[in-house]
């Protein structure tokens, strides 16, 4: 089976957590990069990656590459690519492009360039070309420049991973799926412990959990673009797909319940969360929800690990007294629990009066925010 080059995008400060993912589902040479990971993989890799992989953004197959000093170096290769032996003429496609430090004058204009070289591709091979559709293509092409190489890939995955395909309306600023994901893992959470969101919005990082909860895979509920390629293999990829939902319907029922916890103060994001979650397929009872005030926040009986991304920048401002509040409900009542809030405001641990042990840079797509991480102590 061939083996394709692959970049595998991700939000950046999550290039370690999804080369491990990576590695653990088949891909060779995985190595991380600003932004993603580079790696190689088989047919049923790129398959299983779209379907599996929690913190991925795109699964990017490389069919060219190559030095470059003008726009006209990228317009030779990518009109020595074969193009028809990826898709058909009938197909729609798009050209995105972006740079590094690239060596044009115009990103824009190159990309026209690779649309012109893909145009004159096909008409020399069939007679005719393939149109452009910017909005909803079948094909997306991505074109990548740094100071000295120009790369071309297709994408396998079609819209961007983190599009589980279960959202139908999100709260203000919403954490991207992928990021969540990534949370989780950063944070240590194993599926054993308890884990409670108190600004849980429309509860992505509570349905994240879940998921992983059953073992419900997070591309089960959506397309690819790779369905679209010629290199689809249905067979190979309904046998995977089937053997997933299996896996899901057995860890649907094997899960816990009760272990996870989701509450925030609008009981309009405790209803969103709730249908999302019955979107997904996954019973309500996997998640105890209520509509409460982070101040009134209760720990349970077992210590385990607070994931919040409490309100910032563009969301609904909270007081500085109601910051001290929330952070003497986590001195006081949370003794034992790991706390990790994800915020853009880096005074944040101030005006909760804590002091953090650690704080991971990450970006929420163009927002760059910190990872805090608080021990709260056993008390008495």
């Amino acid at each position: 089976m061939n083996s394709y080059p692959l970049f595998i995008s991700c939000p950046r400060g999550l290039e370690a957590v999804l080369a491990q993912e990576l590695s653990a589902l088949g891909a060779e040479k995985a190595a991380a990069l600003d932004g993603g990971v580079r790696c190689q993989g088989s047919l049923k890799t790129v398959y299983r990656i779209n379907l599996h992989a929690r913190t991925a953004g795109r699964v990017l197959l490389q069919l060219a590459g190559g030095g470059y000093r003008s726009e006209h170096d990228v317009y030779r290769l990518a009109r020595e690519t074969d193009w028809p032996a990826w898709f058909d003429v009938g197909q729609t496609f798009k050209v995105q492009i972006e740079g590094k430090r690239p060596r044009v004058k115009s990103l824009e204009f190159t990309a026209l360039k690779v649309k012109d070289a893909l145009c004159d591709r096909f008409r020399e091979a069939t007679g005719s070309r393939p149109s452009v559709d910017k909005a909803a293509p079948d094909v997306r092409v991505h074109v990548f420049l740094d100071e000295a190489q120009a790369l071309l890939f297709v994408d396998t995955s079609g819209e961007a991973l983190f599009k589980r395909g279960y959202r139908r309306e999100t709260g203000a600023a919403p954490l991207r799926e992928n990021l969540a994901a990534g949370l989780l893992a950063l944070s240590g959470w194993d599926a054993r412990q308890p884990l409670l969101d108190p600004f849980c919005g429309s509860g992505t990082l509570v349905i994240e959990a879940a998921q992983i909860l059953c073992d419900h895979a997070p591309g089960l509920n959506r397309h690819f673009g790779i369905e679209q390629l010629r290199i689809h293999d249905a067979a190979l990829y309904d046998g995977l797909a089937t053997a997933l939902r299996e896996r899901a319907r057995q860890g649907i029922e094997k899960a816990p319940r009760g272990l996870i916890r989701a509450s925030d103060l609008d009981p309009h994001a405790m209803r969103l969360t709730a249908e999302n979650l019955q979107t997904l397929g996954l019973p309500d009872d996997l998640v105890e929800m209520q509509t409460l005030d982070a101040v009134d926040a209760q720990p349970g009986d077992t210590p385990g690990v607070l994931l919040a991304t409490p309100p910032y920048n563009e969301r609904v401002s909270i007081p500085v007294e109601h910051w001290r509040a929330i952070g003497a409900t986590l001195r006081e009542r949370f003794g034992g629990w790991k706390v990790f809030l994800l915020t853009s405001d880096r005074g944040l641990p101030g005006q909760l009066g804590l002091r953090e042990d650690r704080k991971t840079p990450l970006f929420n797509g163009a927002i760059e925010c910190r990872l805090f991480e608080f021990s709260m102590r056993q008390r008495g």
